[in-house]
């Protein structure tokens, strides 16, 4: 490791030791600085300035969570392996409080959070596929990432906050899909007249859930034998079935 990259190193390793030391107040480059043992002009140099700075530790702060997440194996269950992400999700805030606030708390979203969306978006296809998605696959996404974000946010700030997380987990994946016992979602709502996020029952319900289906498909690469416009005229007429 070069001079230059060990000073980096040791100014992201004393900025993300300082936050968490700091039970949420602030952190002064100054108090960086010292803690790293370089000058102002260093720390510039690397991460041009203060917002730079905690850019570059929510970063490194995602890197850490992906690579849990890369390792997370599957259980062969599409509802599962989102249910166990979503606790994977919980604890690594809980256990990073400073680093978390830095990732979700804030309007600015460093470029590493984009890999975490995108596995977010896999687990949501793969339950799509398998038939038991009752809303679109962006749709719930936004629901998950909502209401988790929110779920961890709460308890940093409440650690007493009890099954909070449980509760809100099978609150969320009972919304957007069916149990394992259901064949697919189609057939769930069919057969028992559940409402879907949009209020649809029934027939309605279920020809949602399928085009939903079909649409993850489709962007799985399942339309060969389409042409580009008839695909596109295919998607279209696909989502305003699933919504």
């Amino acid at each position: 490791m070069s001079t230059q990259d060990d000073a980096r190193e040791r100014i992201l390793r004393a900025a993300s030791q300082l936050l968490a030391e700091a039970n949420g107040e602030p952190v002064s480059t100054r108090a960086v600085c010292a803690a790293a043992g370089v000058g102002a002009p260093t720390l510039y140099h690397h991460f041009g300035d203060k917002e730079g700075l905690f850019d570059a530790v929510a970063s490194r702060g995602f890197e850490e969570y992906l690579a849990e997440k890369r390792a997370q194996p599957s259980t062969g269950d599409p509802v599962d392996d989102l249910r166990r992400g979503w606790d994977l999700h919980v604890e690594f805030g809980v256990t990073h409080p400073a680093i978390y606030v830095l990732m979700y708390g804030g309007t600015r979203t460093p470029a590493a959070a984009k890999e975490a969306q995108a596995i977010l978006l896999g687990l949501l296809e793969r339950v799509a596929h398998a038939g038991r998605l009752r809303v679109p696959v962006e749709t719930a996404a936004r629901m998950v990432h909502a209401a988790g974000a929110g779920v961890t946010l709460t308890l940093i700030a409440d650690p007493g906050a009890g099954d909070l997380s449980a509760r809100t987990r099978e609150a969320v994946l009972a919304a957007i899909a069916t149990p394992a016992g259901a064949a697919t979602a189609a057939d769930a709502a069919d057969a028992e007249g559940v409402a879907d996020a949009d209020g649809a029952t029934g027939l309605e319900g279920g020809v949602a859930v399928r085009a939903i289906a079909l649409r993850a498909a489709l962007d799985a690469g399942g339309a060969a034998p389409l042409s580009a416009a008839e695909a596109g005229l295919l998607r279209e007429w696909l989502d305003r079935l699933a919504g």
